[in-house]
């Protein structure tokens, strides 16, 4: 009988982790260069979460950062967004596809933490569903560990990759072995990595505002944001190609 391939187990952190580097967020931002240029009327983003135990201290503040996300978002246009979320036993849900800031705050304020295993692979296989029916600009993903076969996931997000949806993975935790893991995803499907941990909200809520305007409204859209916004943008927009 052959042997079962190796998984990667959830530790337990001992301490905080080291925030992100500014060589991570540069490469993170340079990443969002390589979405496609060419979108629809309004843009198309699942935002898949994480719902497990082990990130209850943080999902108040995950929902408060999302819901600037949402409004920023909707502000350049619209941004139709579908919510995925896993927790307990083998429980993986899917929103329909909204644009309603209230509707999705409502969402993803309904939603408690279950003690559970990861599913990623549940997640990257519905992305691929979704932009099979109508394309989907970018996949964001929340979340702390990653209990499933790494090859398997790899070659999903490498079909993400050849589907043209990148996915931009937000490691909170800063477990190393966790790490190479979702740096290996980002990179297969075409997007970036970026680790965050409590201290980081503010870069995050910068981070996920840049790709839902980008997604939304393309660089256009982005420039305008920026004007607004310079502190926070110039670095990113000077990345995004003509």
């Amino acid at each position: 009988m052959s042997e079962k391939k190796p998984v990667i187990k959830r530790e337990k952190m001992a301490s905080p982790a080291k925030r992100s580097s500014d060589k991570e967020v540069d490469l993170f931002l340079s990443k969002i260069s390589q979405m496609s240029k060419g979108r629809q009327t309004k843009g198309r983003l699942i935002f898949a979460l994480d719902a497990t135990a082990s990130r209850q201290m943080t999902w108040d503040q995950a929902c408060h950062i999302q819901a600037m996300m949402f409004a920023e978002a909707g502000s350049v246009g619209g941004l139709e967004i579908q919510l995925i979320f896993y927790r307990g036993f083998r429980e993986c849900k899917a929103s329909c596809w909204v644009e309603d800031t209230d509707n999705l705050s409502r969402m993803m304020t309904s939603v408690t933490c279950l003690a559970g295993n990861t599913q990623i692979e549940k997640v990257f296989k519905r992305a691929i569903k979704e932009t099979n029916k109508k394309k989907v600009n970018a996949m964001v993903f929340v979340g702390d560990a990653m209990e499933e076969d790494i090859d398997t996931l790899g070659h999903l997000a490498g079909q993400l990759g050849l589907h043209g949806m990148p996915c931009f993975i937000f490691h909170e935790g800063g477990d190393p072995i966790v790490a190479t893991a979702f740096k290996q995803f980002a990179r297969l499907s075409g997007g970036a990595y970026c680790p965050f941990d409590e201290g980081a909200a503010q870069q995050l809520k910068d981070l996920l505002t840049a790709v839902a305007v980008f997604a939304a409204g393309g660089r256009k859209a982005l420039a305008d944001y920026s004007r607004k916004n310079k502190d926070k943008m110039a670095k990113l927009l000077s990345q995004i190609p003509e």
